[in-house]
Parts: C-alpha cells; structure tokens; sequence
C-alpha cells in the first residue's frame, strides 16, 4: 500500500514535469504577442509627432527616447513607456530630457492615456506654453513632473481633478498666479515643487499642517505677506523647505517645534529680519541657506556649532563674526561666505578634512593664497585681494594631498601679478581656470597642455599677457575661451578646430595677426564669437560660399582690417538670429548664474559697453563696423528677425540700404553711418517699434526721412553729412534738400570737369615729349641704321 502509493506520486509529479516542459514549448515557440493596445500605442504615436527632436549631445542627459520608438514594434517596450500586464494600458510615460521641442497642445493624443499614473515631461526646457486644461482628464495621475521646461500662464482649475496626486513637480518654468489652493486637498501628497517660477500671493498656514507632505519647495517666486507655518500638533514629515527668494515680509510665525525631521531649509534673500532663532533646536539640519538676507546684521559662527550634521552652509551676504577659537564639529563640506566683509582666512578651515566646496568670494582678504586650499575640488576666491600664491616648491608636499584635486578655480578680480604660477599646471583634473581681471604677464604656460584633456573654461582677460596662445593648451572638451583684452600675437591657435563643444570665444583687444578663421564654421555650437580690435586682415567670406554659423548669438569682428565684398546670401545659415525657438545654452547658464565675473565689449546705441549677466541670453548681436568692407549689404541680412543690434558703421559699404531690414522687428540699434551707401532710407523702418537708436549719418542717402515715431525720435546728428536728405529730424525742408542736392550735383559736375581737364592736361604733358623722343629716335634710326632699318621694312612688307 505504501508502495503503491509512492509510486502514485512519482507518477503525479512526472505529469506535472511533463505539462510544464510542454506549456514552456508551446509559449516560447508560439509568437510573441503584443501587450500594447492599439488605441494606446496611436496615441503615442501622435504625441511623438507633435514635437520637434531638437538634440544637444553636450549634455550627459541627451537621450532624444522617442527617437528609438517604432510603429510596427509593442509600444509597452518602447523606452519611456510602461503598460500594466493584465491591460496593455500605458500606466507610465518617461521623456525626461527627450529634448522635446514644440507646445504642449489642448488636443493632444496624450490625453487620451486615460490611466497615466506618472507623467514626466521634464527638463526639455523647449516644450512651451500654457499647460491645457486637459491634463485634469488624467484623473489617475500620482506623479506629474513637469520641471525645467518652458510653460507659462496660470495652472488651469482643472488640475483639480487630479486628486490621486503624490509628487508634483513644476519648478524651474513660467508660471504665474496664486497659489494652487487645490493642493490643499491631497491628503497624500508628499512632494509640492514650485521653484522659480513667477507665483504670487500668500501661503496659506494650512500647508504646513499636511500629515504627508516631505517636500516643500516654494523658493524663487514672488509670494508675500506674512508667512505663517501654523501649529503642527504632532511631528512632522517635512524634510525639505524652501521658502527663500520670495517677498514674505514680518517675521515668521507659528511654531517649528514639531519639524523635527527637516534636513534642508532656505531662507535666503529674506526681505525682512529673520528671526532664525526658531529653527535653532532642528540640530538635524543637513544644510542651510541663510545668504543675502535684506537686512544684513552680525552673524556669529559659533551659532551654528551645535548642528552635528551639517554639510552645506551658505552665509554669504551677511556681516560674519569668527572667533579664532571656534570649534566646529559638523562633517562640513560645503561652505559658502562670499561677501562676508572678511578680511583673513577662517583659521578653523584648515583642519576641515572633508570641505570640498569653498566660496569666500567679494570679501577683503589679502595677502597669499595659502597651499591648504589646493585639496578642496572646488575654490572660489575671486573678488578679493590676494597678490600671489604660496611657493610652487613646498606647496603640494605640506599640503599633504595630491596636485590633482582642484577642478574649479576661479581667481578673477584680484591683485595678482608676475607670470601665472607653473603650480596650477599640476592641477591635472582642472575643468575650470578663471584668472580674468588680474595684472598676470608673461606668455601663456606651455605646460597648461598637462590639462587639456580635462579643461572646459579658460578665461584669462583683462591681464597683460603676451607672445602666441600655444596650441597644445587648447583641447577637445573646451567650451569657453577669453583671452581678451590682452597683447597676444601671432595667429589664432587651428587647434581651436577639435574643440567641438565649444561656445564662447573671445580674443577682443589683443594684437593677432591671421585672415578670418572660416574653420570655425565647423564648430556646431559655437554661440558667441567675438574678434574684434585686432589685426585680422582678407575676406571674411568665400565666394559662393555662406557662412553657416547656425548656432550664433553674437558676431562681432570690428575694428580690424577685413576687406572684400559679402555674397547677397552671407546670412542665410544664421539659423539661431532668425528664430525665436530656445536653444538650451549650457554656457549661457554658467556666465549668467556662476561666479565667473564673465563681459564682452559691445558697441550698442552708438556706446561702448560691457555685455555681462543676462545679457548674454538677451542680445543677439552682429558687428562688423570699422574694417574695410565694401559692395551692397547682403539682403539677407533681413532673415535675422532676432537680431538686436546690428552695426556696419566705419566701412565701404554702396548700394541701397536693403528694404528687408525692415523684417527684424526685434533691432534695437542700428548703425550704417560713415560708408557710401545711396538712395533713401525705406520708409518701412517706422515700423521698427523697438528700434530706439539708429545713424545714417555720413552717407549719400536723398529724399525725405521716414516720419515714424521711432525715426523722428532721433537727433538730427543720426542723419547729418547726407546732403540730399530731408525732413525732420533735420532743419532742411525738402524743397531746400532738393536745391542743396541741385548744388552739389552741379559741384560734383563741375569737380569732374575739372578732373576731365587735368586729365587731359596730364594726357598732353605725357604726349608732348612722346613724340619729341618719337621724332629723335626716328632720326637716329634713319640716319645711321638705314640698311638695317630697311630690311625691317621688308620682312613686314
């Protein structure tokens, strides 16, 4: 019996085996069926062709995902995309940095996922507009991420909709109105970010009381009235507040007693005194933002000795006190004190074996930079009055680490002077060198090639450096070079060729000696370039040829000795001039929003002045002025409806002014004086609205001035040295300017009569004593070669 029933079960288990094996065959050997449904994959289908893939392969994050999406393929598979098993409905769609570009539509296929639950759409910073109101049909959605885009307008009220929402993110964009009253009623959300963005009004107290809520980040607006963090009866979740770089006003009120979890807090920018002594007990703290408060008082260090977790403190802005004898206790890491009215090295650092991270910028420090900076990975000691640094001999030794820590050095607007210290070429990790605004002379280091492969931003304007710019300094991942304001020579480095991530390069001010650099058309990003007062000399063009800089912002390369005409289609490839689509400026962020003390001359309403700050994203500029350019202006110049400033004043330039110019509606200033250039000014200009500074001056331009409002706005110096012009702004009538133009015709007609007649004179001086030697040789040839002469005649006969 026992037997038997053994055997009963070898027998079971075999059949199972065997059923198993089996259905393993018919599965893996049947084909592969499709999850996705079919409405659901045409919609994001659809979605996919609504927008643009406009790709920036600088970035680590380029990955364009629907890009590799195919029609014919299971959507549930496609990257970004996930579906639920049982339904084949897309639950989860991921284009983080796709690099979408394009609006958001009401009518868009992406709202017929009915059952997303995650929706991310960030960090293309090129998908734009409002945020339709049908994003409230998404009833399932529990994470929205719509950060670092370009959305604007208000939040629609349908948003309302979206009560199953955990995480909802849209920081970094455009967006305005009031707070959205509707989050006050998701009774699970855990993350509310609302960064940057242009939000108004006050924050209601009954946020703060949210059972669930771990994120806060409200920072960057312009929120106001009194901030008022309630009561919370028992311990809160909140890890990260931001409220700073807002317009609260009062002190804070309400009790923060409970917020014992709270890691990160930012209170920077506060408009009125801050009582920060009620978030003195949160010994959790990991980092703090304090910086640049409205009202600076005194500050004293030793306040923030008890926080034990502490690793990124930022104080800048403030009046800081610190004892010699200050004990810090916290793993710090970073550490940010720019413009503290410091006026030594806090003494306390140099035993801070895990600072990695210093900016004691805009203080008053004097003296050497000392060698215990050079272990911290970055170091930022611009604005302040060092005069040079520590022995190049014992400074790695004593420092006790290896030279190849710092990779971000930023040294501008100091007191430094000699030759640049060989010591910072055995920084061999080095991404970044700012020494701009110094008094350093000398030839660049050759030995700067032992960081070429590393190096992104060199900036060394405004010193006294001369010689040739070596060209093994000069390597692959170079973004941005400033040698401005200098006295190199020779010709710009070719090397310059390989570095196709660059953006930024400016050698204004120098004395270099080469024809214009047309390789550089190969540079895909290249975004400003700026050559002016130099010695650069020959065409800046190829016959037949357009120029093609497709990503250019700025072109400036006045003031050298450039000649030649440019082709009717000069401008044609200026694609970034002539669209108002957002280009994803990774350089124009770092000159903006980093401390890089960055400018660039710029001629603009007829003044110099120095482009600095959010000036680089703003203007869109081309210079040509003081070389000897002639021919007509290239009528495409009328493609660059983005163009804000444009001068080609100084020049040879004939022909007509080109009526396209009336296309860019966005010129500001422009400039055309001094040249030959003839007929009248297009009456179209007056439709230039934003066109506040013009000069026409020193041409040979006739008939009546355009009388816009824009034009006639102008002094009258912008129109003098055109004697047939007419018209206010000028104290000529037309009637007068005809005469005046009757004259100097006739003056010039009596001028080239006169050149006819010297000519003529100078024609028979030549003459005269032609045939007088005519006659003489005649004779001598005739009186004493007759035989020879002779025969000369008869071998023609």
């Amino acid at each position: 019996m026992i037997h038997s029933c053994s055997e009963r079960k070898m027998i079971t288990w075999s059949l199972c085996l065997v059923f198993s094996l089996s259905y393993s065959v018919l599965v893996f050997a049947s084909p592969a069926k499709n999850l996705c449904r079919p409405d659901q994959r045409d919609a994001l289908w659809d979605f996919k062709n609504d927008f643009i893939v406009q790709k920036d392969d600088r970035l680590s994050y380029s990955n364009p995902k629907t890009e590799s999406w195919r029609n014919n393929t299971d959507c549930c598979s496609w990257d970004g995309v996930r579906c639920y098993l049982q339904t084949g409905n897309v639950v989860e769609l991921n284009l983080w940095g796709s690099f979408l570009s394009g609006p958001l539509r009401s009518n868009s296929s992406l709202f017929r996922l009915q059952h997303l639950e995650i929706l991310n759409l960030g960090s293309n910073p090129n998908l734009y507009g409002n945020i339709p109101s049908s994003l409230g049909n998404l009833s399932y959605l529990t994470d929205l991420v719509l950060s670092d885009c370009g959305f604007t307008g208000e939040l629609p009220d349908s948003m309302g909709n979206l009560n199953r929402l955990i995480d909802l993110r849209l920081y970094n964009n455009k967006l305005r109105g009031n707070f959205p009253l509707f989050l006050l009623n998701l009774s699970d959300i855990t993350q509310i970010s609302l960064s940057s963005n242009n939000f108004i009004g006050s924050i209601p107290s009954s946020l703060f009381l949210s059972p669930s809520l771990v994120v806060l980040e409200l920072s960057g607006n312009n929120f106001s009235g009194l901030l008022d963090i309630g009561n919370v009866s028992s311990p809160s979740k909140l890890r990260n507040l931001g409220l700073g770089r807002n317009n609260f006003s009062g002190p804070i009120l309400g009790s923060t007693s409970k917020l014992v979890s709270l890691k990160d807090l930012d209170l920077s920018f506060w408009r009125d005194s801050l009582n920060f002594s009620i978030f003195l007990h949160l010994t959790s703290l990991e980092r703090l933002d304090l910086s640049y408060p409205n009202t600076r008082i005194m500050v004293d260090l030793d306040l923030f000795s008890h926080f034990k977790s502490l690793w990124d403190l930022n104080l800048s802005g403030n009046n800081l006190k610190i004892s010699s004898t200050l004990h810090f206790p916290s793993p710090i890491y970073m550490l940010k004190l720019s413009s503290c009215n410091l006026s030594h090295f806090p003494k306390f650092l140099q035993s801070k074996t895990s600072l990695s991270y210093l900016d004691i910028s805009a203080n008053q420090i004097e003296g050497q930079v000392p060698e215990w900076l050079w272990r911290l990975r970055y170091v930022d000691i611009s604005q302040n009055s060092f005069s040079s640094f520590e022995g190049p001999s014992d400074v790695f030794r004593r420092s006790g680490r290896q030279p190849n820590s710092t990779m971000f050095f930023l040294g501008s607007d100091n007191l430094f002077t000699g030759e640049i210290p060989r010591m910072i070429c055995e920084l061999v990790n080095l991404q970044t060198l700012v020494l701009s605004n110094n008094n350093f002379s000398g030839f660049i280091p050759q030995c700067f090639k032992n960081f070429n492969t590393t190096i992104s931003v060199l900036h060394l304007q405004n010193n006294s450096l001369s010689g040739a710019f070596p060209q093994e300094s000069i390597g692959g991942r170079l973004r941005s070079l400033d040698v401005g304001h200098n006295r190199l020579s020779g010709k710009l480095p070719k090397s310059l060729v390989n570095c196709t991530q660059l953006e930024f390069l400016n050698v204004e001010d120098n004395r270099f000696n080469d024809t214009f650099p047309f390789w550089l058309r190969s540079l895909p990003i290249l975004q400003f370039l700026v050559l002016r007062s130099n010695k650069f000399h020959g065409p800046v063009s190829y016959p037949q040829d357009s120029m093609n800089f497709s990503k250019l912002r700025i072109f400036d390369v006045s003031q050298n000795l450039f000649t030649g005409v440019l082709p009717s289609d000069y401008f044609a490839g200026w694609s970034a001039m002539s669209s108002p689509v957002v280009y994803v400026e990774a350089i124009v962020h770092m000159l903006v929003f980093q401390n890089y003390h960055k400018s660039v001359g710029l001629t603009n309403k007829g003044s110099n002045m120095d482009l600095v700050g959010s000036g680089f994203r703003i203007y869109k500029t081309i210079d040509v002025s003081g070389n000897r350019l002639e021919g007509d202006i290239p009528q495409s110049i009328g493609l660059l409806k983005e163009l804000v400033v444009l001068n080609m004043s100084n020049n040879a330039f004939t022909g007509h002014i080109p009526p396209s110019l009336s296309n860019l509606t966005n010129l500001q200033s422009l400039d055309l004086s001094r040249n030959r250039l003839s007929g009248t000014i297009p009456p179209d200009l007056e439709k230039l609205t934003f066109l506040a500074w013009m000069n026409f001056s020193n041409n040979m331009l006739e008939g009546l001035i355009p009388q816009g409002t824009q034009i006639q706005s102008q002094n009258s110096s912008s129109f003098a040295q055109n004697p047939g012009l007419c018209g206010a702004p000028l104290k000529i009538s037309c009637s007068e300017g005809e005469e005046e133009a009757r004259k100097q015709e006739k003056e010039n007609e009596e001028k080239e009569e006169k050149d006819q007649v010297l000519s003529w004179i100078a024609a028979a001086i030549g003459y005269g004593p032609g045939v007088f030697c005519g006659f003489v040789i005649g004779h001598i040839l005739s009186s004493y070669r007759h035989d020879w002469l002779m025969r000369i005649f008869r071998s023609f006969a």
